[in-house]
């Protein structure tokens, strides 16, 4: 089924007469009900696009709007609807490349994880908020002993030489 939205930047729709919206938007949506995806080229606007911008310019920098309703329209509105949270969820986390070489993680005979260095990077990256890890004496039921104690539990599993030196650091 073909979208019957019609989207211009906000000065357009401004300066548009009530009759040039209209025209606009029903093209659109007898469009959309022949199940056409564009609508006619007659009711193209004239002078929507400032003189020597780009395309990528154009949508980058206009506010658009939806000509019916006034609303927001694109990207950032896809995901107000309770529906489409699945689709926020579904993106892939930002990868990072760490090394020993450079000094941001360690070797397995050093105890495997990240340094300070390595955890800087990550966090920056990706905005995350890795930690250090927890390797000397704690408290029973402090802060610290409920991390260790969270991180040996999530990583029981971990059977590589990586994982075993990891939990080996992490005293589990």
């Amino acid at each position: 089924m073909a979208t019957r939205k019609v989207c211009l930047p906000k000065a357009k729709i401004a300066s548009m007469s009530k009759a040039e919206k209209s025209k606009v938007v029903n093209a659109k949506k007898s469009a959309a009900n022949r199940g056409e995806q564009k609508r006619s080229s007659k009711s193209n606007v004239k002078g929507a696009r400032k003189k020597g911008a780009t395309l990528r310019d154009w949508f980058k920098n206009e506010d658009w709007r939806n000509v019916e309703t006034g609303k927001e329209c694109g990207a950032p509105t896809m995901y107000q609807s309770p529906l489409d949270k699945r689709l926020k969820f579904g993106r892939k986390k930002k990868q990072v490349k760490l090394s020993v070489g450079r000094g941001e993680k360690l070797s397995v005979k050093r105890g495997s994880g990240l340094t300070a260095k390595g955890r800087a990077k990550y966090n920056k990256a990706t905005g995350g908020n890795l930690k250090a890890p927890v390797t000397g004496k704690v408290k029973p039921g402090s802060k610290a002993a409920k991390r260790r104690k969270s991180f040996c539990a999530r990583s029981r599993n971990w059977k590589g030489p990586r994982g075993i030196a990891a939990r080996k650091r992490w005293k589990c």
